[in-house]
């Protein structure tokens, strides 16, 4: 990992609420809105951003864990913006807080920890189910 990575650090991504995010199980859509399963997705790529300036050619970041809140819905057309603040980073472990955001306010909190390891590792875990 180069180094420069820091406390404090930001990164937003923006996304327009989409049917393709509504609540669905099976294709079948549960109701209308932004959905967990997308907010989860926005949080870690927000999250990624951090990292991606800091991996060396030969390493990714992994996902370690995510826990979040899902406070309030967002409807079709709702901009939602998602903010990885970085809060704590151990050796090759990087802990981001999360936050979203629509125009009506919070919308969802939550952490995400990702692992930077040697893309190798990563491949030879994903073939041996480790």
């Amino acid at each position: 990992m180069k180094s420069g990575m820091m406390v404090g650090q930001t990164a937003s991504i923006t996304a327009a609420v989409t049917p393709e995010m509504f609540a669905q199980f099976d294709g079948e859509v549960v109701h209308p809105v932004y959905s967990t399963v997308s907010m989860v997705y926005h949080m870690e790529w927000a999250s990624r951003k951090i990292i991606l300036p800091y991996l060396e050619e030969g390493e990714e970041g992994m996902g370690g864990a995510v826990s979040m809140k899902h406070i309030a819905p967002s409807g079709e057309g709702t901009s939602v913006t998602i903010t990885a603040t970085l809060t704590e980073l151990r050796s090759n472990v990087v802990i981001t807080k999360v936050e979203a955001r629509n125009e009506n306010g919070l919308i969802g909190v939550g952490e995400v920890k990702q692992v930077i390891l040697p893309k190798e590792k990563i491949n030879r875990m994903g073939q041996k189910g480790e």
